[in-house]
């Protein structure tokens, strides 16, 4: 795990990571909650998990759209602001926040999900890196706990003490998400170097946007795991 403290970056807002916005604020004072600063980062990463569904249908790749307030004001997001989200919050907490990326394997998806992308590689995954107890600890808020319950999928918790990213079985065994390529943690999301990823990497998606954000993804989710 990495040692090197934080600078004031990973305590300022930015314009993605936006802790000052005051619905951030507001959440942050509702949910970081605890004895210590530990506890106080795990109910920060289970409220943002599992206080907003997670929703890959519904990209959208513009600043207004990967904002950190945006996912309470919509009540959803998928993992880039999702994590964007609770670096906000952190910060808004007091506690130093980054926001991390990589690219995975995704075992698990739905059919219009794997023929949209052409692929099974997600790539700029993202996670939050949290400075608790003198170090950087890693914590994946993406997947709500209903969603894993209904896509037999084990929970991914944090307890503020080891890295939570790896994600590698489903309740059955099966083999789930692994990582492929990492490409570090940052004090601001690299959103240029996103959206050039996403381009290059799936093609097919830009024009699909508006069909995927008309579907279902929990729809999908419930005829993929019933056959």
């Amino acid at each position: 795990m990495e040692t090197l403290p934080p600078d004031a970056a990973a305590l300022a807002p930015t314009p993605l990571i936006d802790s000052d916005h005051p619905a951030v604020i507001a959440f942050a004072r509702q949910h970081a909650v605890g004895a210590d600063e530990r506890e106080r980062a795990v109910a920060l990463t289970l409220a943002v998990r599992d206080g907003f569904r997670y929703d890959p249908y519904r990209i959208d790749l513009s600043p207004q759209g990967m904002r950190a307030s945006s996912v309470i004001a919509q009540g959803y997001g998928w993992c880039v602001p999702k994590a964007a989200l609770l670096a906000a919050a952190a910060r808004a907490a007091g506690i130093p926040a980054r926001v991390g990326y990589a690219d995975v394997r995704n075992h698990l998806s739905t059919e219009r999900l794997r023929r949209t992308l052409q692929t099974d590689v997600f790539v700029w995954h993202g996670y939050t890196d949290l400075w608790i107890d003198g170090r950087w600890v890693k914590a994946t808020p993406a997947f709500n706990i209903e969603l894993c319950e209904r896509f037999g999928l084990l929970p991914l918790d944090f307890d503020g003490r080891a890295d939570s990213i790896y994600h590698p079985f489903d309740q059955a065994g099966n083999r789930h998400m692994e990582y492929v390529n990492q490409h570090g943690a940052f004090d601001d999301m690299p959103l240029a170097r996103i959206v050039a990823a996403f381009a290059a990497t799936y093609p097919a998606l830009q024009g699909e946007t508006q069909r995927m954000q008309a579907a279902d993804f929990e729809a999908d989710v419930k005829r993929e795991v019933q056959r």
